[in-house]
């Protein structure tokens, strides 16, 4: 009896490595790694973290009893690129060069990539990563700023997004790249996107500021109010001020908390500036998902909340109301990032000629 190879799955966070390993599309196993802080800390770049969360990956994995030999790829979160089609990518030298060095910003998927070639070179089998984050195919008219020399960028849950695309058109019986959607990804993070025949034509840049409030970043804000703030409160430190309004803006500066249950007890207790917070976050991701029916031209299949959406299930409530009328509303629960790369895997193991080669941003 033959037996089917697994793929290993590595998604880092701040700080935690989720793994998985699937056969086919079975999820035969699933860990999340927790790292001590305090080490983590230790590190001058993201990018030193590496070799300390590959040892303790094997160690998982030996520790749960997985057999690494049966693995017959490897695939990490992709990280931040220069602007690149969707799909699957072989890992190579020039992949690995831009991320280790944040030739196109720093982040933690950066590492995803890195730890899943390292870990693919010692057991000989390839290594990949599936629609990164910089997934860029939006289409020219939307890049457009009103200051030429700035362009709008794509940076998104593309992983996430595209997948949750993909299940909506399984659940409607119909085939993905036929279909217009709507899809908004909810986490600490919100992005927006318009879908157009299996292509993501606009989507809020949500690592730039762009689109709704979130739990702790400011989104869009009014540009003058921008500049007079800038100037009067951090003048002298303009990256502090970014990881300010990344970090502690949004409803956690409205409301001095992140965490969901606190949340939704103070709205179970019909505190009202709560409401209005949350009520107002909701408007403006309704209103971001407007703007993006009219990007299709109001032709829209369906409109798709996917995320944490169980601990965000009061801001998703009043949303609906405002943007049914729009399309059917689907909801799908979870990341699924394990899932969406190891099915881009599986599809470049089973048409290895449609698998993609990341080659480097030429010198000008």
């Amino acid at each position: 009896m033959n037996q089917i190879g697994r793929v290993l799955v590595i998604y880092p966070d701040l700080y935690l490595t989720t793994i998985g390993v699937f056969e086919g599309n079975h999820l035969l196993y699933q860990q999340k790694i927790a790292h001590d802080e305090e080490v983590l800390h230790r590190f001058a770049q993201l990018i030193d973290q590496v070799a300390y969360r590959k040892q303790a990956i094997f160690e998982q994995l030996d520790l749960d009893g997985m057999n690494t030999s049966r693995f017959i790829s490897v695939c990490g979160r992709g990280g931040l690129l220069r602007p690149i089609s969707g799909g699957t990518y072989q890992v190579n030298e020039a992949m690995l060069y831009d991320l280790k060095t944040n030739a196109y910003g720093e982040h933690i998927s950066n590492l995803g990539a890195v730890l899943a070639y390292e870990i693919a070179e010692n057991l000989n089998i390839q290594a990949y990563i599936v629609d990164p984050p910089v997934v860029d195919e939006m289409q020219k008219i939307a890049k457009y700023t009103g200051i030429p020399e700035i362009e709008r960028a794509s940076i998104f849950h593309s992983l996430n997004h595209r997948h949750a695309g993909r299940i909506a058109a399984k659940q409607m019986g119909l085939v993905y790249s036929s279909l217009k959607l709507i899809s908004i990804h909810i986490a600490r993070g919100i992005t927006i996107a318009s879908h157009q025949q299996g292509k993501i034509i606009d989507v809020t840049n949500g690592v730039d500021g762009e689109g709704p409030f979130t739990i702790d970043r400011s989104g869009s804000v009014p540009l003058k109010g921008f500049l007079t703030y800038l100037s009067e409160q951090y003048r002298d430190d303009e990256d502090f001020l970014w990881s300010h309004i990344q970090q502690a803006g949004g409803v956690k500066a409205y409301l001095h908390t992140e965490d969901p249950s606190i949340i939704r007890s103070r709205l179970m207790k019909e505190d009202q500036y709560t409401k209005e917070v949350i009520e107002a976050q909701a408007y403006q991701i309704a209103k971001e998902i407007g703007a993006m029916s009219t990007v299709l031209n109001g032709e829209v299949d369906g409109i798709i909340f996917t995320g944490k959406i169980n601990e965000n299930d009061f801001v998703i409530d009043t949303i609906i109301p405002r943007i049914n009328w729009i399309a059917d509303v689907l909801v799908f629960p979870g990341k699924n990032d394990l899932e969406a790369m190891n099915e881009g895997v599986l599809e470049a193991l089973k048409h290895p000629q449609e698998v993609k080669i990341y080659v480097a941003e030429e010198a000008n």
